[in-house]
């Protein structure tokens, strides 16, 4: 029964800022690393964020430096600050277990659409 529950996608222009939300339940939250996703059509899903249960951050070289993941273990949040956004960037924002080994069932995602 674990859910993830995705929030905060929307229209936003070039170079713009949004900021995604996971809220994760029935799972052990502060002990896992979390990760956002990404799909574009025709596209295979991506890992572009992860954090460690003890905060250790790693991003794909496409969002270094504008995207930042931070986590509240206290409340079963994932975020994902995003800058500077690009129409590139444009696609369906998923967050989950950032080990393959232990991913759960994905949730519905957040559409982010970058474009002018």
């Amino acid at each position: 029964q674990v859910q993830l529950v995705e929030s905060g996608g929307g229209l936003v222009k070039p170079g713009g800022p949004l900021r995604l939300s996971c809220a994760a339940s029935g799972t052990i939250f502060r002990f896992v690393g979390m990760g956002w996703y990404r799909q574009a059509p025709g596209k295979q899903r991506e890992l572009v964020a992860s954090i460690t249960s003890g905060g250790r951050t790693n991003y794909t070289d496409s969002v270094k430096g504008r995207f930042t993941i931070s986590r509240d273990n206290a409340k079963n949040t994932v975020t994902l600050q995003m800058s500077s956004l690009r129409p590139e960037d444009t696609a369906i924002y998923y967050c989950n277990r950032a080990t393959m080994s232990a991913l759960r069932p994905w949730g519905q995602g957040t559409q982010v659409t970058v474009s002018s």
